[in-house]
């Protein structure tokens, strides 16, 4: 495999000027989840160009490029498109000052936070190597490109829309996501690699007064926070020290006016876990709370709740990932490592699960070196490094570019090498 990968990616370094510029392009004009039809249209013109079978409109503006040739496995490499309502505060030459609105109406600015115009370019350059290569392969190559993975819905929109009888049934379907680790590094993860995650809307009843007339109402803020601390002792006190999970309340609503005690209160939370039973366990305690704490405030009716936002266990196959672990490590050597599992979510997994299909889905740094480097040296890595959704979040060019096109090929040619 080692002869095809090096006969593949050969002509990397010719394709650098265009594919920083194509990045560069992507991240000035970024668009929200749904709404990605200008990308979309970019993303269909490369590959056309390359002599892929295209595929557009899947799912709404996800797109599907499907490049044949001969007899052998087929590979499905995946990646996502959306951006976020973030004001970009990078200070780039290519910021984006991009503005659009969101599903409630809203106006709002957006920004490539979550570093989906690397995952665009990346895989587009890896398509567009092996096309140009195709006497180092054989076999059927399938890039997905992806709308919505922020909203969580977008992978299964696709699939709802008819994807797993319009293109060919893969034999494994691969991934990657750009992380705050330090750029060229490349991070296999067997089993359990990203965590499930929920949100969960609950709307506390109260009884609205005058705020000079306090002991005629049931006050929501009251309420409301009594929930939230209450909530805290979920992790701390219900689930089992060996397992993993985070309860997060990221957004409290109530009241219009300092003299006005309103008649409800909104929480919005986000659990993280990676065990299903410790879920359940979860969203049971917090429903418990919510009712208790309403109860004992009087409340005039229960409480109401919503989950949505909803991302499945990235559950990597230890098969598929130890044959990818050995591509990196053959090609890439020292560069291989391992970030450990992450409390970040995906919705890449809903695709393979749908052909029913191992898969593997690996991290790739994108951080300067030296200044990881320094962080770490400095223990201040979470202070000093902007993550993934911070408005400050800007991937360096190279080596993330370079290393996330090579990953691709790389583990693409497990399969499909002679």
């Amino acid at each position: 495999m080692t002869s095809a990968a090096d006969a593949v990616l050969s002509s990397q370094s010719t394709i650098q000027e265009w594919q920083e510029s194509l990045y560069k392009d992507l991240h000035a004009h970024p668009e929200l989840s749904h709404q990605e039809f200008r990308t979309a249209k970019i993303v269909a013109g490369q590959l056309r160009n390359h002599s892929f079978a295209v595929h557009e409109g899947i799912g709404g503006t996800g797109v599907v490029g499907v490049l044949e040739n001969g007899d052998g496995p087929t590979v499905l490499l995946r990646a996502d498109m959306d951006a976020l309502p973030i004001a970009e505060a990078t200070g780039l030459d290519y910021a984006s000052t991009a503005m659009g609105t969101d599903a409630s109406g809203r106006g709002v600015p957006i920004m490539h936070g979550c570093g989906h115009d690397v995952h665009v370019s990346c895989l587009l350059g890896a398509a567009r190597l092996m096309a140009a290569a195709r006497e180092s392969w054989a076999g059927t190559l399938v890039a997905l490109f992806q709308p919505a993975e922020e909203m969580g819905d977008g992978a299964r929109g696709m699939v709802d829309d008819g994807l797993t009888s319009r293109v060919p049934r893969p034999d494994v379907v691969l991934g990657q996501h750009v992380l705050a680790h330090s750029a060229g590094t490349l991070s296999p993860h067997p089993g359990a690699f990203l965590s499930m995650a929920d949100s969960i809307r609950i709307t506390l009843h109260g009884r609205g007064s005058h705020g000079s007339m306090p002991h005629l109402s049931i006050d929501p803020a009251v309420l409301a926070s009594m929930v939230v601390v209450r909530l805290q002792g979920i992790v701390a006190r219900e689930v089992p020290p060996g397992e993993f999970a985070v309860v997060t309340v990221g957004r409290i609503a109530v009241g219009a006016k300092s003299n006005i005690i309103d008649d409800h209160a909104v929480l919005e939370l986000n659990i993280r876990t990676y065990d299903r039973s410790v879920r359940e366990q979860i969203l049971a305690a917090i429903e418990r709370i919510a009712r208790a704490e309403s109860a004992a405030s009087g409340s005039p009716k229960e409480p109401d709740f919503e989950v949505y936002d909803s991302y499945p266990l990235t559950n990597n196959s230890e098969e598929a990932t130890a044959r990818v672990a050995e591509a990196f490590h053959e090609h890439f050597g020292g560069l291989v490592t391992d970030y450990g599992r992450q409390t970040a979510s995906e919705d890449f997994s809903t695709i393979p699960d749908a052909f029913g299909v191992p898969y593997t889905y690996w991290g790739v740094g994108g951080t300067d070196p030296d200044a990881y480097r320094q962080a770490e040296e400095r223990g201040t890595v979470s202070a000093d490094i902007p993550a993934n959704h911070s408005p400050r979040f800007a991937p360096v060019l190279e080596p993330t570019l370079e290393a996330g096109t090579a990953a691709l090929v790389v583990a693409a040619l497990a399969w499909l090498a002679p």
